[in-house]
């Protein structure tokens, strides 16, 4: 039998989704999966290796769903796969109100159409947490693309940019701005790997100015932005900047705020804000936010406390898009 964290407070709904796509256990649902040569705790654990057994069942049964469906197409499984993220929120939690679970499923459908073309991992510094989402997204999205997807990581600090790219095999862009014309120029770009890994390319910024400029230097369709480190002096600044700017031009862009919850990182006892408050990093991502999310970018212990699964806000991007695209290629 199926055991991972919070059973108990989630079965009854997991067990509702079951029966609506006629499944009678979870188990059911991983074999028919792995029928189709699918392992779903492969490809969870691969993204991030620390996530927790429940996203594990979580992505076995959204990817059943999928298959169930006989959908043929990566994006409309990642929007199936939503459905299975959905069904182990728990009741009444932030992150059931705010549909998390399908907003990741959407989320993915976005990056495997063709008209997103740069999807942006907006953190407040270059994180291993980005890094893994962008791994999965590297290893995966472009199977079921005709054009690319370009993947960039854009946060506060060169040096911290420096050391992502190296470790993970990424491209390290330095750049300079210029604060007195706003140009911003590209000194020198640095691929580590020569695989999938290199079309991953990652920005540090001195500031928010030089952030917006790597944003419309880029063109960026969507992004994500990370919640645990400098959220009230980078990425959130940066979103609703480049949010802005993309109206007043015409620029389509879609914002996605990790979305603290509560009890975040700048707790409202921090901040003097009452008991009633969600805290500033929450409260920032409602400023430019077309959709919010609940819990850490990066730690899975959070996303659990805010009643989704325990897995990376940034890693539950790539998982989407990975086990989306494993949909498309064996069950067609």
């Amino acid at each position: 039998m199926a055991q991972f964290e919070g059973k108990e407070r989630r079965m009854a709904k997991i067990d509702a989704c079951l029966a609506e796509y006629g499944f009678k256990t979870l188990e059911e649902a991983d074999e028919l999966c792995k029928s189709k040569g699918i392992d779903v705790g492969e490809i969870v654990k691969g993204v991030q290796p620390i996530a927790f057994d429940n996203a594990v069942w979580a992505y076995t049964l959204g990817t059943a769903i999928a298959i169930k469906k006989g959908i043929k197409k990566a994006a409309e499984a990642a929007e199936a796969i939503g459905i299975g993220l959905q069904a182990f929120c728990i009741p009444g939690s932030v992150a059931e109100q705010r549909d998390v679970g399908q907003g990741h499923g959407n989320l993915g459908a976005m990056l495997l159409r063709e008209e997103t073309d740069c999807f942006c991992f907006l953190a407040g510094h270059e994180s291993f947490a980005a890094a893994e989402g962008a791994i999965g997204i590297a290893r995966t999205a472009n199977k079921a693309r005709k054009k690319p997807l370009r993947v960039i990581l854009n946060g506060l600090g060169k040096d911290a940019a420096y050391i992502i790219s190296r470790i993970n095999g990424f491209t390290y862009v330095e750049t300079e701005y210029d604060f007195k014309t706003g140009e911003l120029k590209v000194v020198r770009e640095i691929p580590y790997s020569e695989g999938e890994r290199a079309a991953v390319r990652v920005y540090g910024a001195n500031d928010v100015l030089e952030g917006v400029a790597i944003m419309k230097s880029e063109k960026v369709d969507v992004s994500i932005t990370g919640n645990s480190t400098n959220p009230a002096r980078f990425q959130h600044l940066v979103a609703g900047t480049y949010k802005k700017w993309a109206i007043e031009n015409g620029k389509k862009y879609f914002s996605v705020a990790s979305g603290g919850g509560t009890g975040r990182t700048l707790h409202p006892d921090n901040v003097a804000a009452g008991p009633a408050s969600y805290g500033l990093t929450d409260s920032l991502g409602r400023m430019h936010g077309d959709a919010q999310f609940a819990g850490s970018s990066s730690v899975p212990a959070h996303v659990e406390m805010m009643g989704l699964i325990g897995m990376g806000n940034n890693p539950m991007v790539g998982a989407t898009v990975a086990c989306a695209v494993a949909v498309e290629e064996h069950n067609n």
